[in-house]
C-alpha cells in the first residue's frame, strides 16, 4: 500500500467513527470521556477519610486497624459495621474514595424486571441491587464497588452496560424482605381443612432441628393447616397465634399490634389433630394432655428461620395451645426509633452509659422491655465492653454478647447464673427478671461492685418498681445505694399512615384533651383500609415513664415510702407520668386517645 493510499484509508476509517459514534447512542453510552473522567477515583485509605469528616474517633479507628491487622480476609468496612459505626457514613466514605455516587435506597424505586431476573437469593448473598436505568445503562447498587467479577456476572446474566453506585447492605437486606412479604401464600383455608379428620396425623419421633415448612406443605391435611396458620400469622405481623378449643367450636385467633383478632372457626373434630401435631414439631409428649408442656420449634417461613414457643394449657373443652413467634426483626430496632421523646432519650442514652448501678425496665407482659433492653444493649461498643445477659428463656440470640440460659429443674437459677456470671470480668450484665430477693441482692451487689446491671420487674409504673424491691426483701438503704433509673413503658398501636385524618373528638373526651393541652383540631384517626385490614392502626410505638432517682428521691427510699406517697414526690420533681407521654403522642399525630386511655391509669 501507497503512502497516499494509507492516509487516504485512515481518513476514511475516522469518519466512519465519527458518525458511527453519533449514529448509535447505545454505544456512545458505554464510554464518555467526561464520564470516564467523572468515575476516577478519589483514592486514600477509608479509615483517614472517615476520621476526616468526623465519621470516627481516633480511638474507635486505632481499634479497628488492629482487628484488621490481626483479622485475615476481613476489610475495614466490614470491621467498622461489626463495630456499630454508621453504615451511611462508612458507605458514603467508600463511594468517595471509589469516586462513585453514594444513593439510599427504597423497594418503591427498584427495577423490578431486571431484579426478578437476578432472583432475589443472588442479590442478598451477593449484596447488589438493581436501582433503575439511564440510557442504555443499568444502575447497579453495590456495597462492595470493587467487586468486578459481580459486575461482570451481573452484565452477562442482564446483557446490559452496568453503572455501580455504593449503597447501604442494611436497604438491600430490608428491600428484599419487604418483596418477600409481599408474596402470597397460595393456600385456600376451605381447601385445607375440606378432608382433615384426627386419623391424618401419624405419631412419629422428630428429630430434626430446623423445619421447612414450605418443604413439608402438601404432606397432608393437617400439616398443610399448622403450616397455613404460621405463614399466615408472619405474613399478618402476628406476635402470637391462640388455638382455643370450645364447646361446639375450635376458634383461631391472632395477636396484632397488641390485639386479638379472630381469623378461623376450623371443625371442631381437628383440635386434636392440630395440637398433636405441634407438639411433634416441639418434640413434646403428646400423649401428655392432662400437664401443661412448653416447646419449641425452628421453622423456615418466607425463606428466614424463626424461633417459635409452644405453651399447652388442659382447658374443660380440651388442651388450648399459644404459639409465639419470635422475629430476630423485630428487635432491631434502634434506640431512637422506640418512640422515646427527646429528652427521655437524652437521658435515657445517658444512663446505659454509666459505669456501675441499676437500671430497670418495667410493665406487663408483652410491653416491649426486652426490646428497649436489647436496643440499649446494641448501643454500647461490644468491643471494649464484656456483656453478659441471663435470660429465661433466651429470645434473640445477640452477636457480639455473652448470653445465659437458666434451667430451674438443674439449680441453674437466675441468682446461681449471675453469681457465676460475675467471676467472668463483666462490664455489663442483663438479668432478664428480678424474681426474688435472692436475685435482687447479687445484682445489688454487682453494681455496687463497679458493674451496670440492666434488668426487668412486672410492675405497673416507675415508682412501683422501688416498692417492690422492698417488698421481696431488699433493705431499702441498698436499693437508694444502688438504683439509677426506672423506667416503665407500654405499646400502643399507631395510627395507619395510609388512612390518617383529622377527627373532632367526641364530648366525653374534650375534657381530656383540655386538660394536656390540645387542641380539638389536631386529634388524628384511621379511617380503616385494606393495609390496616380496616382498624385505623398499623404498627406500635411505645409510652415510657422515667425516674431518675436524685439525691431527694434516694433519702426518700430509706424512709420506706409508701407507694402512692413516693409516686406524688416524683411527680412532683417532674416525672413524666405515662399517660402525659402518650397524650403528647396524641398531639403528634401517633396515637388515639382510646389507645392511651386503653393502656394507661388515670393519676389525677
Amino acid at each position: 500500500m501507497q503512502k497516499d493510499d494509507l492516509i487516504q484509508w485512515f481518513n476514511e476509517s475516522d469518519e466512519g467513527l465519527q458518525s458511527l459514534d453519533q449514529s448509535d447512542e447505545s454505544l456512545s453510552d458505554l464510554w464518555k470521556p467526561e464520564e470516564a473522567a467523572e468515575e476516577t477515583a478519589v483514592g486514600g485509605d477509608l479509615g483517614d477519610v472517615m476520621l476526616a469528616a468526623g465519621s470516627i474517633d481516633g480511638e474507635k479507628l486505632n481499634n479497628a486497624r488492629s482487628i484488621s491487622s490481626k483479622t485475615s480476609g476481613k476489610s475495614l468496612v466490614d470491621i467498622f459495621y461489626e463495630m456499630g459505626v454508621d453504615e451511611v457514613k462508612i458507605q458514603t466514605a467508600v463511594a468517595s474514595i471509589r469516586g462513585l455516587d453514594f444513593e439510599r435506597i427504597t423497594a418503591a424505586e427498584i427495577e423490578t424486571k431486571y431484579l426478578n431476573r437476578l432472583s432475589l437469593e443472588f442479590c442478598k448473598s451477593h449484596n447488589v441491587m438493581p436501582i433503575r436505568t439511564a440510557g442504555s445503562r443499568l444502575i447497579l447498587g453495590m456495597t462492595y464497588p470493587d467487586n468486578l467479577l459481580i459486575i461482570d456476572e451481573v452484565r452477562h446474566k442482564l446483557g446490559v452496560a452496568i453503572k455501580p453506585v455504593v449503597v447501604c447492605r442494611n436497604e438491600i437486606v430490608a428491600i428484599i424482605e419487604s418483596l418477600k412479604e409481599e408474596e402470597q401464600v397460595d393456600v385456600e383455608v376451605d381447601d385445607i381443612i375440606g378432608d382433615i379428620e384426627e386419623d391424618d396425623v401419624e405419631v412419629v419421633e422428630s428429630k430434626e432441628e430446623d423445619v421447612d415448612l414450605e418443604k413439608m406443605a402438601g404432606e397432608s391435611p393437617v400439616i398443610r393447616f399448622v403450616n397455613y396458620l404460621i405463614f399466615n400469622a408472619v405474613k399478618e405481623g402476628a406476635s402470637d397465634i391462640h388455638i382455643e378449643p370450645q364447646e361446639k367450636k375450635l376458634q383461631v385467633r391472632y395477636r396484632i399490634d397488641g390485639v386479638l383478632f379472630e381469623m378461623m372457626n376450623p371443625p371442631h373434630q381437628m383440635h386434636a389433630a392440630i395440637i398433636s401435631r405441634l407438639k411433634i414439631m416441639s418434640n413434646l409428649d403428646i400423649s401428655e394432655r392432662r400437664l401443661p408442656q412448653d416447646g419449641r420449634i425452628r421453622a423456615m417461613v418466607h425463606g428466614r428461620k424463626l424461633d417459635l414457643r409452644l405453651s399447652t394449657l388442659p382447658t374443660g373443652q380440651g388442651e388450648k395451645a399459644v404459639l409465639r413467634i419470635l422475629d430476630s426483626r423485630s428487635i432491631k430496632v434502634p434506640l431512637e426509633k422506640l418512640g422515646m421523646g427527646e429528652d427521655s432519650l437524652l437521658l435515657w442514652t445517658h444512663q446505659i452509659s454509666q459505669p456501675h448501678g441499676i437500671i430497670l425496665v418495667t410493665g406487663p407482659t408483652g410491653s416491649g422491655k426486652t426490646t428497649t433492653l436489647y436496643a440499649s444493649l446494641g448501643q454500647m461498643d461490644k468491643v471494649k465492653l464484656n456483656i453478659s445477659t441471663v435470660e429465661d428463656p433466651i429470645e434473640y440470640h445477640l452477636n457480639g454478647i455473652t448470653q445465659c440460659q437458666t434451667h430451674e429443674r438443674i439449680g441453674m437459677t437466675f441468682a446461681a447464673a449471675l453469681r457465676s456470671l460475675l467471676r467472668q470480668d463483666p462490664d455489663v450484665v442483663m438479668v432478664g427478671e428480678i424474681r426474688d430477693s435472692e436475685t435482687a441482692v447479687i445484682a445489688i451487689q454487682a453494681s455496687l461492685t463497679g458493674h451496670l446491671v440492666l434488668s426487668t420487674l412486672h410492675t405497673n409504673d416507675a415508682p412501683s418498681s422501688i416498692t417492690r424491691l422492698i417488698n421481696i426483701g431488699v433493705e431499702p438503704f441498698l436499693i437508694g445505694a444502688s438504683v439509677n433509673a426506672t423506667l416503665a413503658q407500654r405499646l400502643v398501636r399507631k395510627i395507619c399512615d395510609h388512612c390518617k385524618v383529622i377527627k373532632p373528638p367526641h364530648e366525653e373526651l374534650a375534657d381530656h384533651l383540655a386538660m394536656h393541652g390540645i387542641a380539638m383540631d389536631q386529634v388524628y384517626g384511621g379511617e380503616g383500609c385494606e393495609k390496616c385490614r380496616n382498624t385505623g392502626y398499623a404498627g406500635r410505638v411505645g409510652l415510657y415513664e422515667m425516674l431518675i432517682l436524685d439525691d431527694v428521691l434516694r433519702d426518700k427510699i430509706t424512709g420506706n415510702p409508701s407507694v402512692t406517697e413516693f409516686r406524688r414526690i416524683c411527680v412532683e420533681r417532674g416525672m413524666i407520668t405515662l399517660r402525659e407521654d402518650g397524650f403528647r403522642k396524641v398531639a403528634a399525630g401517633l396515637t388515639t386517645v382510646d389507645e392511651v386511655l386503653r393502656v394507661t391509669e388515670s393519676t389525677i
